[in-house]
C-alpha cells in the first residue's frame, strides 16, 4: 500500500484488497486452525497453524503496518498479551518505565518482569530533565505512554528517542490513548508502538486485541513474533476480522470522539464545582502546546477532579445517564470511570478524579448530563 496516502485513505484499502477466490469487497474470515502440508511437512501455502500465523490476521498486520508506518505488525489476543509479547525483544536487562502508565501493565510489571529477566525504574519520563538524568546510563528498554493513563499527560516522543538511543535502548510507545489516527511515534523516531486494539481499533466495545508495530523488521521483532506463538498469545482470526472492520471507520469516529471531547472539557473547565480538568485541547494544559505539535487531534478521553472529594465523585458517576459506569474506553458509548475505585491494592489515582471516554452521542447531550449530574451535589 502507498503511504503516500492520506490516512483516512489508507484506513479504507489497508488490508481491504478483494478476496482473490471470489471477488468480495469485505475481507474473508478464515477460521481454520490447521492447514494442509505434504507428508513430509512442506507447507503448500503460507501457513501452517493458527497460533503461528494465519491469513485473517496476516490481512490485519499488514493494514496495521501501512497506517503506522512501520515494518511488521504483530496482532495479540489482548492489549496486556502484547506488553508481555514486548518484555520478550530482549533478554531482561534495565527497563526504564513512565511511572504515570497503564496501571494493567503496572501490575504485570510487579508480578511478572523480574522473572523474565528484568530490573524496572519507574521515573517521570514526561519531566525530560528528569528523563536526561536517569538516561544518562546505559538502558535496555524504555517503555513510554502517551497520552497517559488516566491524567492524559504527554511525553515528548522525538526527545525521548534521542535519550533512549543515546542510551543504547529503544523506545515503545504505548499510544493507545490517541490511536494511529492522531499521532505517528514511529515517524518520530520511537521503535515501537503498542496499541490496545480492544479501545479505539476495534472501536465497538465487542473485540479484544493488542498491537505491536515495529520500524523495522529486526531480531527484536522477530523474538516478539515467537514469543507469541511459543507463549501462546495469538488471538483468534475471528478478533483479527474485527479489528480489520474497525480500521475502516477509525478516522472518522475519531474525529467525532475529538468533537466530543473538546466540547465536554470546556464545559467541565468552566464548572464552578470541578477542581481540574485533565485534556491536552484545553489552552491552559501544560501539555496543550507540545500535543499540538505531535498529535493531529487531541483524542477523545478525559480526566476531570472534583472540589468535594471521593463523595462527590462518586456521586456525579452515579447521577450520569448517558455516560455508563464501566472500564475500558473507545467505544461508541461514552463511559465513566471512578479509576481509584478499580486500580486494586496499589491505586494511584487521586480519590476525587472521573475518566470519561467520549463516545459518539452528540456533544450537546453528553454537556446536558454532565449538566444534570454535577447539578446533584448543590
Amino acid at each position: 500500500m502507498d503511504r503516500r496516502l492520506r490516512f483516512e485513505t489508507l484506513a479504507v484499502h489497508a488490508g481491504g484488497a478483494p478476496d482473490a477466490a471470489t471477488g468480495a469487497l469485505a475481507p474473508p474470515l478464515h477460521l481454520a486452525t490447521t492447514f494442509r502440508h505434504s507428508p513430509d511437512g512442506v507447507h503448500e501455502g503460507e501457513w501452517l497453524y493458527q497460533r503461528h500465523d494465519n491469513p485473517t490476521q496476516q490481512r490485519l498486520e499488514q493494514a496495521l503496518a501501512a497506517l503506522e508506518g512501520g515494518a511488521r505488525a504483530l496482532f495479540y489476543s489482548s492489549g496486556l498479551a502484547a506488553c508481555a509479547a514486548a518484555l520478550h525483544m530482549r533478554p531482561g536487562g534495565r527497563l526504564v518505565v513512565q511511572e504515570d502508565c497503564y496501571n494493567g501493565f503496572r501490575a504485570q510489571l510487579r508480578h511478572q518482569a523480574g522473572r523474565w529477566g528484568w530490573q524496572v525504574e519507574l521515573v517521570d519520563l514526561v519531566d525530560l530533565e528528569v528523563a536526561r538524568r536517569v538516561l544518562a546510563t546505559p538502558a535496555d528498554l524504555v517503555w513510554a505512554e502517551t497520552p497517559s493513563n488516566p491524567m492524559l499527560r504527554i511525553a515528548d516522543v522525538a526527545a525521548l528517542a534521542d535519550l533512549a538511543h543515546a542510551a543504547g535502548a529503544p523506545l515503545l510507545v504505548d499510544g493507545t490513548f490517541a490511536s494511529p489516527a492522531l499521532q505517528s511515534p514511529l515517524a518520530l523516531g520511537a521503535d515501537v508502538v503498542l496499541h490496545s486494539a480492544t479501545k479505539y481499533m476495534g472501536g465497538h466495545s465487542d473485540v479484544m486485541g493488542g498491537v505491536l508495530v515495529f520500524a523495522r523488521d529486526d531480531a527484536m521483532a522477530q523474538n516478539v513474533f515467537h514469543a507469541r506463538e511459543l507463549v501462546g498469545l495469538s488471538a483468534s482470526p475471528f478478533n483479527a476480522w474485527l479489528v480489520l472492520r474497525g480500521l475502516r471507520s477509525l478516522p472518522a469516529r475519531m474525529a467525532a470522539h475529538c468533537r466530543g471531547a473538546q466540547a465536554v472539557a470546556e464545559f467541565l473547565a468552566a464548572h464552578p464545582a470541578v477542581e481540574a480538568v485533565n485534556y491536552p485541547g484545553l489552552p491552559q494544559s501544560p501539555w496543550h502546546a507540545l500535543a499540538a505539535r505531535q498529535m493531529r487531534g487531541f483524542g477523545g478521553m478525559l480526566s476531570f477532579t472534583l472540589k468535594g472529594g471521593r463523595e462527590a465523585a462518586l456521586a456525579v458517576a452515579g447521577a450520569l445517564r448517558l455516560f455508563v459506569n464501566a472500564t475500558s474506553l473507545g467505544g461508541c458509548e461514552s463511559l465513566v470511570e471512578h479509576r481509584r475505585s478499580v486500580e486494586g491494592s496499589q491505586p494511584r489515582s487521586p480519590e476525587n478524579l472521573l475518566r470519561l471516554s467520549v463516545g459518539l452521542e452528540h456533544p450537546e447531550d453528553l454537556v446536558a448530563d454532565l449538566g444534570q449530574a454535577l447539578g446533584t451535589l448543590a
